[in-house]
């Protein structure tokens, strides 16, 4: 009972350290708690239709041959669309979201109450070694999908003629740095191309912690 205890600590830990330190990163004007725990909360909902429409894509023929699109189109595309649609239904019309930072902190909250609840369900069936190994990979990679997606809409948020475009870019680029982290993982028949995921976490990683200091700079509260 005791290990089991520490173990979910392991799966849980994570997403939550990375949402406090995305939610401390906002130098000027933070958001208010109640809004942030439903985000979280909602992210953890939000696997739910993901996981449908991955086992519904997953009959697909051209889904289940080719890891290539399996990776995109079949893993990356719903999990991100989920979150996304969980974000723009809720948090994004808040009146709290009057920042574009505030794009960074809720995506990142809800895409950390996803990450969370996937790392729960992975850690109850790999033990130890799965709870160490996605500690420092797979939620610091679902991390920036949600800084990266999170900076777009904070963009799109402010903008009075790109909103849709920019709406459209959270997508993308949240979807492009999924699917290449998980396609490099799903490659077994080439040597050392696992190494490809971990140059696309370390480039999500650069970019997310550029995108943070680009929103603090710019925040409309920084004078």
């Amino acid at each position: 009972m005791v290990e089991l205890i520490i173990i979910m600590g392991l799966a849980i830990a994570p997403g939550l350290a990375l949402a406090v330190y995305v939610y401390y990163r906002d130098k000027f004007e933070k958001e208010p708690l109640s809004i942030l725990i439903l985000s979280f909360i909602l992210g953890m909902i939000s696997v739910v239709p993901a996981v449908i429409a991955e086992f519904a894509l997953d009959t697909l023929p051209i889904i289940k041959n080719y890891v290539f699109v399996q990776a995109f189109i079949g893993i990356a595309l719903p999990e991100e669309l989920s979150k996304l649609l969980f974000i723009l239904v809720f948090a994004y019309r808040k009146n709290a979201f009057n920042e574009p930072y505030d794009g960074i902190t809720y995506s990142v909250m809800v895409s950390m109450g996803f990450a969370t609840l996937e790392n729960v369900l992975y850690v109850w069936q790999g033990g130890w070694t799965v709870a160490i190994m996605r500690m420092f990979t797979a939620v610091p990679a679902h991390a920036t999908f949600g800084i990266i997606m999170g900076y777009y809409l904070g963009l799109s948020k402010f903008s009075k003629s790109n909103r849709f475009a920019f709406i459209g870019m959270a997508f993308f680029s949240s979807v492009l740095f999924h699917g290449a982290y998980d396609f490099f993982l799903m490659i077994e028949d080439v040597p050392f191309i696992w190494l490809g995921a971990i140059v696309s976490l370390v480039v999500g990683i650069y970019l997310s912690l550029r995108a943070i200091r680009i929103h603090n700079r710019n925040s409309p509260f920084s004078n």
